[in-house]
């Protein structure tokens, strides 16, 4: 049989891969727009792509999908917490 972990079965390389870059992308495109649904994206998809774990062997295109998602995400989170009023965000 082949091996898989509990809660799931590993990725492949190539899907790794694809969700390093899938995520990075996201992540880029959340600076501009809906940055609030894609920097949550491209952590998700940078997290899939290291392998759901910190330590071991990552590339570079997972780690910054994770990192530039967090920081999309925080500053959605900022900019809507400072909506103005007038905008009809908050009423």
């Amino acid at each position: 049989m082949g091996s898989t972990r509990r809660g799931g079965a590993d990725l492949t390389g190539d899907e790794r891969s694809t969700f390093g870059v899938i995520g990075v992308v996201c992540a880029v495109a959340g600076f501009f727009v809906m940055g609030f649904v894609l920097g949550p994206i491209a952590m998700v998809c940078g997290w899939l792509a290291m392998g759901r774990r910190w330590t071991g062997a990552r590339s570079k295109a997972a780690l910054v999908a994770v990192v530039l998602g967090a920081i999309d995400t925080v500053l959605a989170l900022i900019w809507l917490a400072s909506a103005s009023g007038s905008w009809g965000l908050w009423m």
